[in-house]
């Protein structure tokens, strides 16, 4: 969808790197192995977004690392986009507020690290109909060509360290 709008796919998979999840942090030769892309063209577009503010940076050690500025007056609406892009404002307004009395969501898996990924790894808190949210989902995944897959704890089972994968937090998308 973003692809007609935005010719560089580069481009893309930085906004989906830095915008999706405001709290990732990259530096050059990092994105260079995940989008397995060539330095030259990742080096020009985070230039780019430094440049016109979307993007701030800092050096540590040798390396200068890059992180979203949440405080642009157009992140919001960039992390909006970008959601409806990915299909998660779909799966949010229009399966997971219908499920019962859900408290929060995470999104988890390569997604929520912002590399582009055709499943949508959630994980739910509260009392949730499991019953109603698989038909639910079911009917997500067809209108957003996506496998959507959740775990689902109740408030009292639930530790964030137990959907903690390696070095990045799982991504808070919605709670009440």
């Amino acid at each position: 969808m973003l692809e007609t709008l935005i010719s560089s796919k580069t481009r893309i998979k930085i906004l989906l790197k830095f915008f999706l999840n405001e709290h990732s942090v990259a530096y050059l030769r990092g994105l260079e192995e995940e989008f397995n892309e060539s330095t030259n063209s990742i080096r020009l577009e985070l230039n780019r977004f430094e440049k016109a503010g979307f993007l701030n940076s800092y050096a540590s050690g040798n390396k200068k690392y890059f992180k979203a500025n949440v405080k642009h007056p157009l992140f919001g609406e960039i992390n909006s986009i970008v959601k409806k892009m990915t299909g998660i404002d779909y799966v949010i307004d229009y399966t997971l507020k219908k499920i019962g009395n859900l408290e929060k969501v995470y999104l988890i898996g390569q997604l929520a690290n912002g590399i582009d990924n055709d499943v949508i790894d959630l994980v739910l808190i509260g009392d949730i109909n499991t019953a109603y949210l698989v038909e639910l989902i079911a009917k997500a995944e067809k209108k957003i060509n996506k496998k959507i897959k959740f775990i689902a704890y109740s408030l009292s089972e639930f530790k964030l360290a137990n959907i903690q994968q390696g070095q990045s937090p799982p991504l808070l998308i919605w709670h009440k």
